[in-house]
């Protein structure tokens, strides 16, 4: 599941509880802003978020790993 993780930037979390994405996953995952959704899991033995993109169209998931 985590064989090719891929360095996109480093982000601080917002005190708002905010996470800026790199702009760069709007043309690598053909998402757009205000739209695309994200289902969101925490990996508890590896300390990491996943981010899955919904795509309402087919039901189906992508995987984003944070």
């Amino acid at each position: 599941m985590y064989k090719e993780l891929i360095y996109l930037d480093t982000y601080v979390l917002q005190k708002d509880m905010r996470i800026r994405l790199p702009k760069s996953i709007l043309t690598n995952l053909n998402l757009e802003k205000g739209i695309s959704k994200f289902d969101i899991y925490f990996d508890r033995e590896k300390r990491t978020l996943v981010l899955k993109v919904v795509d309402d169209e087919n039901n189906n998931q992508r995987e984003v790993i944070l």
